[in-house]
């Protein structure tokens, strides 16, 4: 059992977090409310209940995650199950639940812990550091939330967490449970092995006629080739639609005036500056005497502009600048208070302003490097411009032409000619498709699950019409109809005979070979006798060289309470394999790292069963009552029957 755990360590986890909070991140702790005992609902969890939309909105989600982790290999049919619709229905009893228990234990999240989790969401940093506002609220708004919605759900996972951190945390392995299970699996064995090999029971096989045939009759599916389809097709795309636009320099030069901005690059003015610092609230006399202080600084520098860097750093009293030279790097339209901002505004490049009050004191400014706005020229992005409108027609003009598509293969359905001709589409076929995709097909859009069930439906075999307008990818559309069909076939036995004699003869022969290997086995159990046996090979469940792969698993496993001990081990397409265990042992040097890695992952594992565990506590607590059976969601109307 550790085994397994070790090696699938994140498919435990996976499959635990499925079982236990599969959505609280998707639909957050504060989104459960208590509603009334309406026709929709189908379970109570305490004073909350689960309904009907509720479950097809979790059915949705679900559906939408498995999608995108099996791409062309989802079946939606695998959610449309009693036990599918069950698991469903119970990861919302269990969200309630522990909604509910979060509640009742006050978990609060604070304003900080908050704001720390919002400033550390990577790429929301400006370049002068501070958090990019308006990005984060785009970046919410195209997944539909606010920054209110976001920081109730957030505040609610973190609550989750707190609650889930403190169960988990109840879990650890024992020392000597650990230790028991790290044994097992470093456990050496020296083992000798003597193989039986098939070659040798070759020659004593006599395979029948009747043998043939019976093999034939009881394993048709090795046999059988595949219906296949040879058809025409249709693709309507973007890069069709794109063919069928022309932007001209009229549309170049419109859209180049109503967008200018967005080919401006604006002024870019990088400061330094010098400070003497006196406090806001500070005496008329300190206040003179600070002014004072700037202007012999102004002075000084004025008389060498060059060295202005230089005093900066030694009489500036602004640490954050003074060790730059009073670099405060490129200034934005809110980056200085308003007298220093238009200060700088009003310098050239190189230019010395006087002296300027701010509230932390007296500042000397100056401009150090001047980069004026820049609007590139219309033939500079003429050819982006014109890309980008090429793109906006095509999209506008593939929705125009998506609609012809789709009404015209329906109604002349009994060829794709005339849809081709009105929108200046191909007409291509291909030959041998079957009924599933074609690895070897990759991503052409005839190799498409979706259209391939639809070009093998019963009406299109059977009236060879067009297809409807199926949908493989984001804007590509493709109808198809059915030129040939050749059902499935059987190979005939004349055909295959030559690999069925071969093939029955190896099976003939393994059996020959274990009834063998066997009999021998029990000999050598009785005598203990090491005869014909090769050289002593130390193996483990880490160090599998020394004797064939295959046997590693039954000589690991095999009882060594006493030794030597025996094992019997079929080896397909070898033969048997007989192993001789003589002694057991731990390793010399114990690897105290691995070790500990495996008792982290045994108290990880215990601490997902107790959170588990802790989940089907409260939603007993909570008294789930079923109110009636979960119902499949109704077909959209383009998928009744």
């Amino acid at each position: 059992m550790f085994e397994f755990i070790r090696t699938h360590r994140r498919l435990m986890q996976f499959l635990l977090m499925l079982v236990i909070v599969p959505s609280f991140a998707l639909v957050g702790i504060s989104g459960y409310q208590s509603f009334g005992d309406g026709a929709n609902t189908i379970a109570k969890v305490g004073d909350q209940v689960v309904t009907q939309q509720q479950y097809e909105e979790a059915q949705r989600q679900q559906i939408d995650r498995y999608r995108q982790m099996m791409g062309e290999q989802f079946d939606q049919k695998m959610f449309d199950t009693p036990e599918a619709r069950k698991s469903i229905l119970d990861n919302l009893i269990a969200e309630r639940a522990v909604a509910a228990e979060v509640g009742r234990s006050r978990l609060v999240i604070s304003d900080a812990v908050l704001q720390k989790e919002v400033l550390e969401i990577p790429g929301l940093t400006l370049p002068d550091g501070k958090f990019d506002l308006e990005r984060y609220k785009a970046m919410l708004a195209a997944q539909g939330m606010t920054p209110q919605m976001y920081d109730a759900r957030r505040r609610s996972d973190l609550a989750l967490q707190q609650l889930a951190g403190a169960v988990q945390g109840t879990a650890f392995a024992p020392a000597t449970v650990a230790k028991r299970l790290s044994d097992i699996t470093s456990e050496e064995r020296e083992v000798q092995e003597l193989l039986l090999p098939l070659a040798q029971y070759v020659p004593q096989v006599k395979v029948t006629d009747a043998m043939v045939k019976d093999f034939y009759e009881k394993n048709g599916k090795f046999f059988a080739i595949p219906e296949q389809a040879k058809i025409e097709y249709v693709v309507l795309d973007d890069s069709a639609a794109g063919e069928q636009v022309d932007v001209t320099d009229a549309d170049v030069t419109g859209y180049y005036t109503k967008n200018q901005k967005a080919y401006t690059t604006p002024e870019a003015r990088q400061a330094s500056h010098i400070l003497v610092a006196v406090k806001k609230d500070a005496s008329a006399a300190d206040k003179a005497a600070a002014k004072a202080k700037a202007e012999a600084i102004l002075a000084d520098v004025r008389k060498t502009p060059a060295s202005f860097a230089a005093v900066a750093r030694a009489k500036s009293e602004d640490p954050a600048s003074a060790e730059q030279g009073g670099d405060l790097g490129v200034i934005g339209k809110d980056g200085l208070p308003a007298p220093l901002l238009s200060a700088v505004n009003q310098l050239k490049q190189g230019e010395i302003s006087d002296v300027v009050a701010s509230d932390f004191g007296y500042h000397i400014l100056t401009v150090t490097s001047l980069k004026p706005q820049h609007v590139k020229a219309l033939d500079e992005v003429r050819g982006e411009i014109t890309a980008d409108l090429r793109k906006q027609f095509a999209a506008k003009k593939y929705s125009e032409m998506a609609e012809t598509f789709t009404n015209t293969v329906y109604e002349q359905s009994d060829s794709l000619k005339p849809v081709a001709d009105k929108l200046k589409l191909k007409v291509e076929s291909v030959a041998n498709l079957s009924r599933t995709p074609s690895p070897a097909l990759g991503k052409a859009p005839f190799n498409n699950a979706k259209f391939l069930a639809a070009i093998f439906s019963n009406d299109s075999l059977k009236d060879k019409r067009n297809t409807e307008a199926v949908t493989v990818a984001p804007n590509v559309l493709i109808s198809g109809r059915v030129v040939e069909f050749k059902p499935a076939t059987k190979r005939p036995l004349a055909e295959v005979e030559a690999m069925i004699r071969q093939r029955v003869t190896m099976e003939e022969a393994e059996k020959l070979a274990k009834k063998a290997g066997e009999t021998k086995l029990a000999a050598l159990k009785a005598s203990g006798d090491a005869t014909g046996f090769g050289a002593a090979q130390w193996v483990s469940r880490s160090k599998l060289d020394g004797i064939n792969r295959a046997a590693i698993a039954q000589v690991m496993k095999a009882d060594t309470s006493k030794l030597p001990a025996y094992v019997g081990v079929d080896l397909p397409a070898l033969g048997y394999g007989i192993y001789r265990i003589g002694k057991v042992q731990q390793p010399a040097q114990v690897d105290a790292a691995r070790r500990q890695q495996e008792k982290d992952q045994i108290s990880g594992i215990l601490a997902q069963q107790e959170m588990f565990d802790y989940v089907e506590y409260l939603k007993a607590k909570a008294k789930v009552k079923i109110v009636k059976p979960v119902t499949a969601p109704a077909a959209p109307a383009s998928e009744a029957p």
